[in-house]
């Protein structure tokens, strides 16, 4: 059997076809070589693509990043200028700005699907910014309802809201992580083009190849003078692709450069037109209220002295004529003190003593001071049938509220017309009003047939010193302090009013929980002075003229007094005699509070009444330091005194432990 072998084989053919064979297998090696070499220069030119393609990917998160940060700051300063000026043109500015900042937003969390880092910080930046869409949004709707001192109100509270500062972080972080994603994409850009220039370099020595080897084999000349011509023009291409991509970058980077100026001027701008605001809010606050204060207390002011004065020319050869002018004195003195009390419970500083209250029993025990107080020409209409919820709110503060509605109505009606008070049970579901919360109220509607209000009177009627009435009939503080009252009380004031057909005031009250005691409201029943006979008080007021003043009425009341100026002295004196009946004290003193004076003696002495006597209580006590105690308001005449006196007795609902003779 014959055999063969590559010598044998070699020894077969001749030299010639040696030499082709020999060309033939360096050809297809080189061939080999050469499609391996434009394998590897497409793989690099793809992957320098794709390193191009994610550096163009972080600068786009990196503007869109800065372009969002921008809207958001539009936006605000837009609805700065509409709650100043409510301007709707400038109201639609900052809507625009929200939903174009809202749709940068939603581009800005598509960028990112693939980074869960990023994922991780546009997460967070949309909670961020529903958030802050929820604060802007309260001071948008005041200022859509032409409410701008609230709405001014809402928005500088929303600036102060931290969640400005996290949002301008979470961007910065987002573009910060961009940045370095950014270095390290280059890093791999400038890799795969020094890649690409190698495997390039290694196509033109395999041409050199292939030209050595066109020396043997003539048909492949041609071939390698191709491949080389493409090489050096791919080369060439890709030598331009690099610079046209170089100067993009520095576009790119000068871009962003003047897009940070910019961003920085409009930060600097707003931060200037929210100190403007905030200077203009206060000096209007400030101007509206002195001068209104300053107006009605002038004319209080005017009838005391004036009348003081005449009392004591006449009083000598007089009385007579003494005494009406002391009257026309006391009068004014009750207004200035009337004016006072409105001023304290708009600005929410007087105490409310809430309790449960049955809204439709204290209505309907009004009747006779509503008739007396109203007149004849006034027909009044009460219907309290759909009301059977308790409401948590001060009685004696509810009255005065619904009594100021009834004067204001008749005011309206000239004196003469109807007046309907409804008092209902109604449970307001979301989107029912846009002024009233969800939940479960009492609803206190009074509703007149007068001339009603023309909308830039109604859009003004719970603004402070606003009256329509003339000079000396009205304050123009009896719908704030309404609403003061109502916000106080976590309520709120619905007006609905139209020219020539009337105004219809809702007060909603939040229900109440729990069972409400059976009471009257009726004023008799409520200043009726119980009987007491002289009482040991104990008399604590830090002021030495209301003291002198406060102790002369209690003893022209046939009480014994004993007085001190301060907390830690009547817990001295109770320590050495405890033989008192009631201390009356002051709540606004230095060191300890009447409040906390009332704690301790309630604490040692639980057989001693306590009476408070306040006139202002700022930050010396909340409602509930006052719960179960008698509150008597400076200023006070002698009667007020007595029966307040009489009612603390009666509240501790124990005897006196010692009589006086």
């Amino acid at each position: 059997m014959a055999t063969f072998s590559p010598d044998a084989l070699k020894r077969g053919l001749s030299p010639a076809t040696q030499r082709a064979l020999a060309a033939a297998v360096l050809a297809l090696t080189a061939l080999g070589l050469l499609v391996a070499v434009v394998m590897m220069v497409a793989q690099s030119n793809a992957a320098r693509d794709d390193a191009l393609r994610r550096e163009q990917h972080s600068y786009d998160i990196m503007v869109l990043t800065r372009s969002l940060d921008a809207s958001l700051a539009r936006s605000e300063a837009a609805l700065g200028r509409y709650v100043v000026n409510g301007d709707r043109k400038v109201g639609t500015i900052y809507y625009d700005e929200w939903r174009r900042a809202m749709s940068q937003l939603r581009q800005l969390d598509r960028l990112v699907g693939e980074q869960p880092d990023q994922v991780k910080l546009v997460r967070k930046l949309e909670g961020l910014a529903s958030q802050r869409d929820k604060e802007l949004t309260d001071a948008a709707s005041f200022a859509n309802v032409g409410k701008g001192w609230y709405a001014i109100g809402m928005f500088n509270k929303a600036g102060e809201s931290p969640n400005v500062a996290a949002i301008s972080a979470t961007l910065e972080q987002i573009a910060a992580n961009e940045r370095t994603r950014l270095g390290v994409r280059s890093e791999a850009t400038f890799f795969s083009a020094e890649r690409a220039n190698g495997f390039a370099t290694l196509l033109s020595v395999l041409g050199l190849v292939l030209m050595g080897l066109a020396i043997l084999l003539g048909w492949l000349v041609a071939a390698a003078a191709a491949q080389r011509a493409h090489a050096a023009e791919q080369a060439e291409a890709e030598a331009d692709r690099a610079s046209q991509l170089e100067a993009a970058v520095a576009e790119r980077t000068r871009e962003l450069r003047e897009a940070n100026d910019r961003l920085r001027e409009e930060s600097e701008t707003r931060v200037r037109a929210e100190a403007q605001l905030a200077q203009a809010q206060k000096m209007e606050a400030v101007g509206q209220l002195t001068g209104g204060i300053a107006h009605d207390f002038n004319n209080m002011l005017a009838v005391v002295v004036g009348g003081l004065d005449l009392a004591r020319r006449k009083i000598a050869q007089r009385p007579a004529e003494a005494g009406v002018h002391l009257d026309g004195a006391m009068e004014g003195a009750d207004r200035a003190a009337a004016l006072t009390r409105r001023l304290l419970s708009f600005a929410r500083a007087e105490p409310l003593l809430p309790d449960a209250v049955l809204p439709a029993k204290l209505v309907a025990g009004m009747n006779v001071l509503l008739d007396r107080t109203l007149g004849e020409r006034v027909t009044v209409q009460v219907d309290t049938a759909g009301a059977h919820w308790p409401i948590w709110a001060d009685a004696h503060q509810l009255e005065n509220a619904i009594l100021n509605l009834a004067v204001n109505a008749r005011d309206a009606m000239e004196g003469a017309g109807r007046l309907d008070i409804s008092v209902a049970d109604v449970a307001v579901a979301a989107g029912d009003s846009a002024d009233v919360k969800p939940g479960d109220y009492v609803r206190i509607s009074v509703a007149d047939t007068g001339c009603g209000m023309s909308p830039q009177v109604l859009a003004r009627a719970f603004e402070p010193f606003f009256t329509t009435k003339p000079v000396g009939k009205g304050t123009g503080l009896g719908l704030s302090q309404i609403f003061g009252f109502v916000r106080q009380s976590h309520g709120d004031v619905r007006v609905d009013s139209e020219v020539g057909k009337g105004t219809t005031i809702s007060l909603y009250l939040p229900r109440y929980h729990g069972v409400a005691a059976e009471r009257s409201a009726d004023a008799a029943d409520r200043t009726a002075r119980p009987k007491v006979g002289s009482l040991s008080i104990l008399l604590v007021e830090d002021d030495p003229r209301v003291q002198a003043s406060t102790r002369a009425g209690l003893t022209e009341l046939g009480h014994i007094v004993r007085a001190c100026a301060s907390g830690e002295e009547a817990l001295a004196m109770l320590a050495e005699d405890g033989g008192v009946d009631l201390v009356l004290t002051d709540v606004m003193m230095p060191g300890m509070t009447g409040p906390e004076l009332i704690a301790a003696i309630s604490r040692d002495y639980p057989e001693i009444a306590a009476l408070f006597v306040t006139g202002y209580v700022g930050e010396a006590g909340q409602s509930d330091d006052f719960a179960g105690y008698e509150v008597l308001r400076k200023p006070f005449t002698i009667a007020a005194l007595g029966n307040a006196v009489a009612r603390a007795i009666d509240r501790r609902g124990k005897p006196p432990t010692s009589q006086a003779a």
